[in-house]
This record gives C-alpha cells, sequence and structure tokens, in this order.
C-alpha cells in the first residue's frame, strides 16, 4: 500500500527528457535537476568524468564498445561527441543517460538520470560505476 501511493506521488512529478543541445556557457547542460534520481561527472556527485586516450572518435568507439556489453541499453541520439542512451530496467523504469566527449581534456563527462519519479534507489550511481569499470575493460583490449 505505501510502494503504490510512493510511486503514484513519483509518477506524478516525473522530469522530462532534456534536450541534447541545452547549453550552459557554451557547454552541454549536464547538471542533474534533482539529485534523489540523477548522477553526474559534473558537479559534486564524487562520480568522476570517463578518461581516454586517442582522438574523440576513438573515445566514441570505445564508448559504444562498452554500451554493446549493457543489452539494456539503447542509442537515441549520436553526435560526434555526444550519445544519448535510454536505459530500461527489467521493471520497464527508463534512466537517460547523456555522455559528452571533451576532446581538449581526452574526457568523458556523463548524466545519468531517472525519466520516472523522485528517486532511483542508488541505479544510476551504480549503473554508472559498472558503466566506468566495463569502459576501462574495453580501453585495455
Amino acid at each position: 500500500m505505501t510502494s503504490a501511493i510512493l510511486l503514484s506521488a513519483c509518477a506524478a512529478t516525473a522530469p522530462a527528457p532534456i534536450a541534447m543541445g541545452a547549453q550552459d556557457s557554451g557547454k552541454p547542460d549536464l547538471a542533474c535537476p534533482l539529485p534523489s534520481n540523477c548522477v553526474s561527472s559534473r558537479g559534486n556527485g564524487n562520480l568522476v568524468p570517463l578518461l581516454y586516450a586517442g582522438t574523440p572518435a576513438q573515445a566514441m568507439a570505445l564508448l559504444q564498445a562498452t554500451l554493446k556489453t549493457f543489452p539494456e541499453a539503447t542509442v537515441v541520439r549520436s553526435e560526434p561527441l555526444a550519445l544519448e542512451v535510454i536505459f530500461t530496467t527489467p521493471a520497464g523504469f527508463r534512466d537517460q543517460v547523456d555522455f559528452r566527449i571533451d576532446p581538449q581534456a581526452q574526457r568523458v563527462d556523463f548524466r545519468s538520470r531517472s525519466l520516472f519519479g523522485l528517486f532511483d534507489w542508488g541505479k544510476n550511481r551504480s549503473r554508472m560505476q559498472e558503466f566506468r569499470t566495463r569502459f576501462e575493460q574495453q580501453a585495455r583490449l
């Protein structure tokens, strides 16, 4: 009963997807509008960007290879320096992950946020920690 009430309250306030082209002082906005259901490599979420060696095209190939290890991931938009991906959990919840390649710093910034509800119960954080592990494994191949 309590779960149903909590979920219905969360559903009423679900955040809308943020357009990939949103800008903040000339840089893509990867801020978390609601920290209880979002993590980002920008800000105070204690997650650091993904580091890569090589060209932006090599970074993109590395991102795509890593995403192939996640069957629940679907790329919905791809640009030369950015990806928008939807991860769907077994329960049907959808999370939006935005990746931005920074060629000068040779890093990939990201934001992972729930598209349903006020809380993600740590799923976005754990997913991005696992993504980092797999990304680093792919870089060693």
